[in-house]
């Protein structure tokens, strides 16, 4: 926000005009009570709007923990594209997501196998939708299997360097590999059991006696 400069001679109100990056300059005269009042309402606005701003951009982050994720340029390649023909596709910019199933610790990088699934607004994968297919995300260095466990959600954002195939039981599989260079992996879905109490016992009179008064015995 650009101030013009501002007329001022009361070093106290110049302290916070400065303090809130209005410019300002020193001018002998005195300034009314009502001019004073006025700056200082102005100065107030100011410093309310930067504290708003700062907060916005706080919340933004912890609502969107993968933000760099979606900042990312990427072309528009689906991973069924880059399966059917991953060479006319090396070197595209993708953003993809899904579920790890494996990590494949190699001497200098590691891969880790994903079923892709479409990805949310805040990229992050959509694991009860349905699979394009699977893809291998290429870390440089060591991913630690234990961390990348099978079952938590991972975004990526990498190339397309080529493909390669692997064996699904007995059918060979045809995975893109996507050179990483962003990723964000995410906690597990919660898997919370719901356990019902048992219905509680209730003694029902007209149950167990369906007659509105009870028999008795004639005495002879």
């Amino acid at each position: 926000m650009k101030h013009e400069p501002v007329l001022v001679s009361n070093a106290c109100l110049l302290r916070e005009l400065k303090s809130a990056g209005v410019a300002t300059e020193i001018y002998p005269p005195t300034l009314s009570s009502n001019a004073i009042g006025q700056l200082y309402r102005q100065v107030k606005v100011v410093k309310l709007l930067s504290i708003m701003l700062v907060l916005m951009a706080c919340v933004g982050c912890a609502a969107n923990p993968a933000a760099s994720l979606s900042q990312a340029l990427v072309d528009d390649v689906s991973l069924t594209q880059a399966r059917s023909a991953a060479d006319a596709y090396t070197g595209s910019t993708v953003r993809w997501g899904g579920v790890v199933t494996d990590v494949e610790n190699k001497a200098d990088k590691t891969w880790v196998f994903v079923v892709g699934h479409e990805l949310r607004d805040d990229e992050k994968p959509i694991t009860d939708s349905a699979s394009e297919g699977r893809f291998i995300a290429s870390f440089d260095g060591f991913v630690d299997p234990l961390v990348y466990k099978s079952g938590r959600p991972l975004t990526v954002v990498g190339s397309i360097e080529n493909s390669t195939v692997r064996a699904i039981g007995e059918y060979d599989y045809r995975f893109p590999v996507v050179a990483v260079r962003d990723s964000y992996l995410w906690e597990e879905p919660d898997k919370t059991k719901v356990y019902y109490a048992p219905r509680p016992f209730v003694y029902d009179y007209y149950y167990y006696h369906p007659y509105p008064y009870p028999y008795h015995r004639p005495r002879w």
